[in-house]
């Protein structure tokens, strides 16, 4: 309680804003590139204790918003096999697919299983012998380390029916593309739980080569404060830099062990992002000696042509092209009982963010 009182006090919030619109002198674009990051934002009401001045956007964030329907339709392909069971974790179950999802199979009788970790999907194969168990790894560098420990505990206990189906994805490849489309952009609240992983100098790209600024930041109002004041004193001084506000749990150069486990397991492969199309050397797949448990590889699925529903602007909307508002289905038939696209899925959705939070305007 103490931690989250620090970090929620009502004075040094009014003070840290005062201080943010004593500097704000001119007009100021910032991208969170976090999907957490942009839950804490709608959740504690920045944007409305900001000048108007100081404009935030959500970029692409959230992994669940960010895979696309050719991953869901596979997986959705796998979920349809007799010998098949599909371990994955709970917000995934809900994304649309082209022509259905994961949870509508689940209710017509695929054997698919929410976890917590992919080692509970190893104890799954454990038991389940006669099955084929394929996790469905998603997330970007704070979860890899996770799923890369998993298939080493595969191996280390010899499980033969066990795979991934690798939705793994890396953050700066997309911040790189966001830039280059031209977007008018001060600076990047950059991914403090990604940044956990990589440290802060997997960004140091963004000041060096765009002379834009970059803040590594914490989850909590003080955080978020203190962070936009630091890139509006960037922006000022035009000094672009990458700063880690995040300094209880970022350091420059990262988890050292976590990043060791990836480079380990995966390599880098050019990835589907929702809304981007193809990134190149964005994605993670598994290294050629742990193919075996690449479900791509040793399963053969054949899925239709996939195709995206023409009516909802989440990939726009990952893009920070358009904001949820913008969308005609947004609070109406896509709503988060109902979603419609992927950002209104998960809690770390900009759709789901600005509807939970109120934010219809």
């Amino acid at each position: 309680m103490k931690y989250i009182d620090e970090y929620r006090d009502g004075t040094l919030i009014k003070k840290l804003t005062a201080m943010i619109r004593r500097v704000a002198k001119g007009n100021y674009t910032f991208m969170e590139v976090c999907g957490g990051h942009t839950a804490a934002i709608r959740r504690f009401g920045i944007p409305s204790i900001l000048p108007d001045n100081i404009k935030l956007i959500s970029g692409p964030g959230c992994p669940v918003c960010v895979t696309g329907n050719d991953y869901i339709d596979k997986a959705i392909a796998y979920s349809r096999m007799d010998d098949v069971i599909i371990t994955t974790f709970g917000d995934l179950v809900r994304v649309p697919g082209s022509l259905s999802t994961l949870e509508k199979e689940k209710s017509m009788g695929a054997d698919i299983r929410i976890v917590f970790s992919g080692l509970e999907a190893i104890e799954i194969a454990k038991k389940r012998s006669e099955k084929r168990i394929i996790f469905l790894g998603i997330g970007f560098e704070t979860t890899a380390p996770g799923t890369a420990a998993t298939v080493k505990e595969a191996e280390k206990h010899g499980i033969k029916n066990f795979y991934v189906l690798s939705a793994h994805k890396v953050m700066p490849p997309a911040m790189d593309v966001i830039i280059k489309e031209g977007i008018a952009l001060n600076g990047f609240i950059c991914p403090g739980h990604v940044a956990t992983i990589t440290g802060s100098s997997e960004f140091s790209f963004i000041p060096l080569n765009y002379k834009l600024g970059c803040v590594i930041t914490g989850f909590e109002p003080v955080d978020l404060l203190q962070s936009i004041y630091m890139l509006v004193n960037q922006t000022n001084n035009h000094l672009p830099d990458i700063e880690i506000q995040y300094t209880r749990a970022v350091t420059q150069e990262g988890n050292k062990l976590a990043k060791r486990m990836i480079s380990d397991v995966f390599m880098l492969s050019d990835a589907t992002w929702r809304g981007f199309g193809i990134i190149p050397s964005s994605g993670l797949k598994l290294r050629d000696g742990y193919r075996k448990y690449d479900a791509e590889s040793v399963i053969p699925v054949s899925i239709p042509t996939h195709v995206e529903n023409k009516s909802c602007i989440c990939g726009e909307i990952l893009r920070g092209l358009k904001v949820p508002s913008n969308c005609s289905l947004f609070g109406g038939t896509c709503v988060p009982e109902n979603p419609v696209g992927a950002c209104m899925v998960s809690n770390e959705g900009a759709c789901n963010a600005y509807f939970k939070y109120g934010i219809h305007e």
